[in-house]
């Protein structure tokens, strides 16, 4: 029998950008040589033909940093071993992954590659269904058959329009992220693909880049996931809590963009997505961080007299605030007891 190990990412010596998307730089042009002995009457026949010069060597891509994914690995380690109780270290392992392991918020949605083809054809697909109905979106894919089917149906018979075919990870990650937005349609209220709103239409969005992303940087920084917690609650504790701080991020990056979503055009959906991605990075980055922008956790602790003395267990980065909820007369405070009278 043989054995076999766990995937641990990719290693620091993967390039950010794959040299083979730099076009060649050779010269192509005609020089009105047939490549067989000039053309010229009178020359030795014999002669070797002309043969083309050489194409000028390609320069090389620099070489990356070879360390650059090490310490986004041990802060995501670090996150997962706690149960989700160091939230500071899983901002630190985001941050040090957009900043160094990806080379900036731009080259971290680069490294999206298929998910940000997905998400432009999915919002395609939504505006034509916006604008059009349901079912002539349907149609304009010979799906027609789908139409007034459940949306969950209908959205499982796009995958293979709107995922991009092929058998990579970057394209595992795309389709995997799209079937994970299926299954969160009914629980954001998203049902009827005829009376799509524009809330619903940005919901589905950021849903899809949510998943996106939090499936990347699982690949990439977060192979222990599954291993470091101690028990399952952990484990399902810290997936919610990474996805909620991602899908944050995302729902603000669309927010900021101020884009009618069923305005969009065909030719600048790839450019909004692409956008998108790199805002929400940004803001994961400076989140992590701890720049302005990021955001605090408050614990609410409602206490019922001078004897309740419960402990409420807080994690390290919550800000705890007690409100004395019963006055002196055994009534609710702030309000409540007379809003309960009404």
């Amino acid at each position: 029998m043989g054995t076999s190990s766990s995937y641990g990412g990719p290693g620091g010596k993967t390039p950010l950008v794959p040299s083979w998307l730099g076009s060649g730089s050779g010269d192509s042009s005609d020089d009105g040589n047939d490549g067989l002995n000039g053309g010229n009457e009178g020359e030795n026949e014999d002669a070797p033909p002309n043969l083309p010069s050489a194409p000028a060597p390609r320069p090389f891509p620099p070489l990356p940093d070879v360390g650059r994914f090490q310490t986004a690995r041990k802060n995501f380690t670090r996150y997962a071993k706690s149960g989700g109780n160091d939230r500071a270290s899983l901002g630190r392992a985001v941050s040090g992954y957009v900043s160094r392991a990806a080379g900036g918020h731009r080259q971290a949605a680069q490294r999206m590659g298929s998910s940000t083809i997905t998400g432009a054809n999915l919002a395609n697909f939504l505006t034509t269904a916006s604008s059009r109905g349901a079912r002539e979106a349907l149609r304009s894919l010979n799906l027609e058959n789908l139409a007034g089917r459940p949306i969950e149906e209908i959205f499982l018979g796009l995958a293979d329009y709107v995922c991009p075919e092929g058998g990579t990870v970057d394209e595992g990650i795309a389709r995997g992220a799209f079937i994970e937005t299926i299954a969160d349609l009914a629980e954001f209220g998203v049902t009827d693909l005829d009376s799509l709103s524009a809330d619903q239409m940005q919901t589905v969005l950021e849903l899809y880049a949510s998943h996106a992303i939090e499936a990347r940087l699982c690949n990439d920084i977060g192979t222990k996931i599954c291993i470091a917690p101690t028990d399952v609650p952990a484990f399902e504790r810290i997936q919610d809590q990474l996805h909620d701080f991602i899908l944050r991020g995302v729902s603000d990056a669309l927010t900021l963009a101020r884009v009618e979503l069923e305005t969009l055009t065909q030719d600048r959906t790839l450019q909004f997505v692409e956008s998108i991605y790199e805002q929400a990075f940004s803001i994961l980055e400076s989140w992590g961080s701890g720049g302005s922008n990021c955001m605090k956790r408050h614990l609410l602790i409602g206490r019922f007299g001078p004897l309740d003395n419960t402990i409420i267990p807080a994690a390290s980065d919550e800000l705890i605030t007690q409100l004395p909820l019963v006055t002196g007369k055994k009534s609710l405070n702030y309000g409540i007891h007379r809003a309960l009278k009404i």
